[in-house]
């Protein structure tokens, strides 16, 4: 077997998807099989459930733990209308890793203009 390049390094432990969205999204991505709690003590689970009384500060705390600290982490996915409340971090984070992808909900279509990602596919190829 080959030694880890500084490619696959980066990725190496990344193994689960987290998640930040509403209820009816997060619970049927729970419910497909993405849910991950850790070990003891601190017990972090891979998701938040954002509700309309949520503070962007607690957005902006689970986004940060799931792209900063968190190296078990291989994609984020974040409903695209919350998303809309922390934009500022969205739209600045800029690693691969995490992979950052911007989901619709059931009461919020999908809207490409919002995206960070189609964003910058844009910038890159000139449009």
């Amino acid at each position: 077997m080959a030694a880890p390049t500084p490619q696959t390094s980066a990725y190496a432990g990344r193994e689960f998807l987290a998640v930040i969205g509403d209820e009816d999204s997060v619970t049927g991505l729970l419910l497909a099989g993405i849910g991950h709690v850790t070990a003891p003590p601190d017990s972090q689970k891979n998701f938040l459930v954002v509700e309309p009384k949520t503070d962007n500060a607690t957005i902006e705390s689970a986004f940060d733990k799931f792209t900063r600290e968190r190296k078990d982490i291989a994609i984020l996915l974040i409903n695209q209308h919350v998303a809309d409340r922390i934009r500022h971090r969205v739209d600045n984070y800029t690693d691969a890793f995490p992979a950052l992808l911007e989901i619709p909900s059931k009461d919020h279509p999908y809207d490409p203009e919002k995206d960070s990602v189609l964003k910058r596919v844009r910038q890159v190829f000139g449009e």
